[in-house]
């Protein structure tokens, strides 16, 4: 007999499993839609298109600040 899966830490859901709306994603990283959007296009934020939907990983939106403050740090330098 199969076990029943393990469940997920809400911090683990939400780094693996949601997926924001580009205007959640604007939100959260306090841009407008328009601008997110441009980041998305240019590659320098994560997305995924769903059934013609498009969406930002969570976690993406860490790993881009990441990178902006590195860059920063390192123009800064």
């Amino acid at each position: 007999m199969k076990s029943a899966p393990t469940p997920l830490s809400p911090a683990q859901v939400d780094n693996t499993l949601s997926l924001l709306t580009v205007e959640e994603a604007a939100r959260r990283l306090s841009i407008g839609r328009t601008v997110c959007y441009r980041l998305i296009a240019s590659g320098e934020l994560e997305s995924l298109t769903l059934g013609g939907l498009r969406r930002v990983p969570a976690d993406a939106i860490p790993e881009y600040v990441a990178r902006r403050r590195q860059s920063h740090q390192t123009a800064a330098a």
